[in-house]
């Protein structure tokens, strides 16, 4: 049985002419840097996250009714003021009231 691969042309190559071909094709174009990253894991308590959520949201919509109340007059009628609105319209007191199960019989 046969070691090796199977030359590409009709004799075999020489030392000489095996590294003038390897230090060609290292030379051609050297190969793209992969750089992979992870993200970190997310350690917190699904209960953590529910309030860290809802703490976000609540600053979201105090941030946007802000926004609302310095809004000019001349933009009082425009569709970003009606979208403004029903942000600062949403009760989200229901969902800053909920106590997610913590699970496992830790209630």
């Amino acid at each position: 049985m046969p070691r090796g691969r199977k030359p590409e042309g009709e004799h075999t190559l020489s030392n000489a002419e095996r590294q003038a071909r390897y230090r060609a094709s290292r030379q051609a174009s050297p190969a793209p840097v992969i750089v992979r990253t992870r993200r970190p894991t997310d350690r917190r308590s699904r209960p953590q996250r529910w309030s860290d959520a809802v703490n976000e949201l609540l600053t979201l919509q105090a941030g946007y009714a802000e926004w609302l109340a310095q809004l000019p007059e001349s933009l009082r009628d425009s569709s970003t003021a009606e979208a403004l609105e029903a942000i600062v319209d949403l009760d989200l007191t229901n969902l800053a009231e909920i106590e997610p199960p913590r699970g496992y019989g830790r209630d």
